[in-house]
């Protein structure tokens, strides 16, 4: 089955393909996030209109904002080249964007310009991720590749995460926000394993020109795993959700050092990814640590969080940009800082605070380092993302 292709009808290609406007937008909001988080730590602000609190307004943009558009732009690409199956482009692109980045922006109106109602607020963040469900869905099912419907699966489930922390928010129930952010970030662990496992020893092979150790029993064991940790780690099954992290810990453990060649640290495209994923073997062992009361369990929140997401959709971002602009795979030197400065970041917001008189500089250090990271991201990679592929095809 043959993509249509749309004609290339001007030098801009902002919306030609999914990655380009969440990529490029991820980024920015990664930045102004982070921005916005530290001015308001600096004078002291802790609530934050509709999201009550500031930490709350953090932790939700950072999940379901930043992290959220990574995925989606990810995954409306990816299934394109799974099914041969135009994803949404153009104008359709150009409206779900909107929508997402309008949830971003309501917030921050209703705090500074001009009062919103909450249920419009509400409303536009929780129609994002069906409309990206269905997007993704029909190409999939009218191709049969149905094995991926577990991205399908994993959007809904985000919703009602979503729809779990909006509920609490608009006073309809007590207690759920909590339990919404813990699932949202422990949904994107579950992808990040899922996807980690696909894309990393495939891109270090190709790179790298070797055959990564893959384990079968470890591959059929990862999804069950990291569903039963999160989900006895959902209903405070502490006991059992602390072994279960131990386990999990272990097995990527194992299968990450499949992968390894010493090598590929000549290559930073391959090592960010490497780096990336060897936070969440780390977050599963701070997790099942904290379990037993040894060490405080946010660790684990941003070793996933800070370490984990951070480095893996900076890495992500910066090897399917350029594949699918049909650049070569070289990296700028300021990418390569970027890389390190994200590493670094994510280092030190996970294991500074094991020093309780230094949380505040692990927060404010590892946030700048945040800043400087994406900053730097975007100086090559805006052009790259708004500009024609170099082969003058669309997409």
């Amino acid at each position: 089955m043959q993509i249509q292709e749309p004609n290339q009808s001007s030098g801009f290609a902002l919306f030609n393909l999914a990655f380009r406007p969440f990529f490029l937008f991820a980024a920015v909001t990664g930045l102004l996030l982070m921005v916005h988080w530290l001015a308001l730590l600096g004078k002291g602000q802790l609530t934050y209109n509709y999201y009550q609190l500031s930490q709350l307004w953090h932790g939700h943009e950072m999940l379901f904002g930043y992290a959220v558009a990574v995925i989606v732009g990810f995954l409306m690409t990816a299934v394109r080249n799974w099914t041969s199956i135009q994803t949404p482009y153009g104008k359709t692109l150009a409206g779900l964007f909107l929508i997402w980045l309008s949830a971003r922006l309501l917030p921050v109106i209703a705090e500074f310009i001009t009062p919103i109602p909450s249920s419009v607020i509400a409303a536009v963040d929780l129609a994002f991720l069906p409309l990206v469900a269905l997007a993704i869905s029909l190409p999939i099912i009218r191709s049969g590749n149905h094995r991926n419907l577990i991205f399908t699966v994993i959007l809904i489930a985000m919703t009602i995460a979503n729809l779990l922390t909006h509920l609490q928010l608009l006073g309809f129930t007590e207690s759920t926000l909590a339990k919404g952010m813990q699932l949202e970030l422990g949904l994107i662990v579950v992808m990040m394993c899922v996807m980690g496992g696909r894309v990393i020893p495939f891109f270090t092979e190709r790179a790298m020109a070797f055959e990564a150790k893959r384990f079968s029993w470890i591959e059929k064991s990862i999804i069950p795993l990291a569903a039963g940790w999160l989900i006895c780690d959902l209903f405070q099954l502490h006991l059992l959700s602390s072994v279960l992290a131990g386990v999990n810990a272990m097995v990527h453990f194992i299968r990450l050092a499949g992968w390894f060649k010493a090598r590929m640290f000549r290559n930073p495209l391959i090592w960010i990814l490497h780096l990336a994923y060897l936070f969440i073997p780390l977050g599963f062992m701070l997790d099942a640590l904290s379990g037993f009361a040894m060490v405080s369990p946010y660790l684990a929140t941003h070793a996933f969080a800070a370490g984990a997401i951070g480095s893996m959709t900076i890495g992500m971002m910066a090897r399917v940009s350029l594949g699918h602009t049909a650049r070569p795979l070289k990296l700028a030197k300021i990418t390569i800082v970027a890389f390190a400065l994200m590493v670094a970041a994510g280092v030190i917001r996970t294991f500074l605070p094991m020093i309780p008189e230094l949380y505040t500089m692990a927060i404010h250090l590892s946030g700048g380092l945040w800043i400087l990271a994406w900053g730097l991201f975007l100086i090559p990679y805006t052009p790259i993302l708004l500009k024609p592929r170099a082969d003058g095809q669309f997409g």
